[in-house]
């Protein structure tokens, strides 16, 4: 459907995309994970069209896009601050876009209504921008996008002035909205939970750069550089080197792991699948527990290695006291060879 291919964009001294290369499928639900500066919402500006890019092409459905101007383009933008018309009323900020695009009245009213059910906001035709909650205003900003009926819609951090409770429940709503309409979406987050639980793929961002692409269960669970474990559910990540067979790590102080690839530079492992070794099992590795903090449903115990290292650690009953030497271990598929 849409298809990136060595996009680059700088302003300035400063390279915000550095030869992207990106493919959405049509339909999907797609979501964009990156620290600040890793090119996110400039990526989400060149495919509207709002910035163009200094090299590299951009396609959708075999249309090159650059010469197309915003407004002609089959692809929608929400805005993080849903950008309403404070002085019209709903059913007016939902028309419009077709109102710009000459859609006949009758037409435009069918289209509105029509839009209006699928987003839940029936009967509030008539009320202000000022007068909705913060989820109700989301929902005109998606429903003003939705009426264009545009192939692809383009998300930025469309949840992030929602509460808590609030931006998990309206997130299921967005993606079975996305799956009713059958439009691609691809949205920008910092909120990564929110982009694992909703999205088909997910793209981490390093540099203007993919880092990593693919299914959220696999690059959580199979990082494929040290950015990428770091970044998406801090991974604990250890450096070391192969020999004879065996990871060494010194900064562990231990031998980590055997039979990785020969060319592995470091190792991922998530916190919880670390657990406290029973008195009858030999530890992968010991230390002592510096820290501990309650989060609720588990604990998170902070454990210093004989190298220097810390570990991560979730825990699901109330750890021993700071100072305690554990003894710590792990299933051998838990560990992650890193390449780079």
């Amino acid at each position: 459907m849409l298809i990136a291919t060595a996009l680059e964009k700088r302003f300035g001294a400063v390279r915000a995309l550095a030869g992207l290369d990106l493919a959405i499928k049509p339909g999907e639900f797609f979501a964009l994970l990156g620290a600040s500066g890793s090119g996110k919402s400039t990526l989400l500006r060149v495919l509207a069209g709002f910035d163009a890019p200094d090299a590299g092409t951009l396609r959708l459905d075999g249309q090159d896009l650059r010469p197309v101007p915003p407004w002609a383009r089959p692809i929608n933008m929400m805005f993080q601050s849903y950008a309403l018309f404070p002085h019209m009323n709903v059913a007016d900020n939902i028309a419009y876009g077709l109102k710009r695009a000459g859609v006949p009245v009758e037409e435009r009213r069918n289209r509105i209504a029509a839009a209006l059910e699928l987003v839940g906001l029936q009967g509030l035709e008539a009320r202000k921008p000022q007068q909705l909650s913060g989820g109700q205003k989301q929902r005109v900003a998606l429903a003003r996008s939705l009426v264009m009926r545009p192939r692809l819609l383009l998300l930025d951090e469309p949840m992030a002035a929602l509460d808590a409770g609030l931006r998990e429940r309206t997130g299921l709503e967005l993606r079975a909205l996305q799956r009713k309409t059958g439009a691609a979406f691809i949205m920008v987050t910092h909120d990564q939970q929110e982009a694992l639980a909703l999205a088909d793929r997910i793209a981490v961002l390093e540099g203007g750069r993919v880092a990593q692409i693919g299914p959220p269960q696999e690059v959580y669970a199979r990082p494929a550089t040290r950015f990428v474990a770091r970044f998406l559910g801090a991974a604990n990540v250890l450096e070391g080197r192969m020999r004879n067979g065996v990871f060494e790590s010194a900064e562990a102080g231990a031998d980590i792991a055997m039979g990785l690839p020969t060319d592995t530079v470091a190792i991922a492992l998530r916190a919880e699948q670390i657990r406290l070794a029973s008195a009858d099992e030999a530890p992968s590795v010991t230390g002592i527990l510096e820290d501990a903090a309650f989060r609720g449903d588990d604990w998170l115990m902070v454990v210093r290695l004989p190298g220097g290292a810390s570990l991560r650690v979730l825990h699901n009953a109330p750890p021993p006291a700071p100072g305690s030497a554990v003894s710590l271990t792990w299933e051998a598929g838990a560990v992650v060879p890193l390449f780079a």
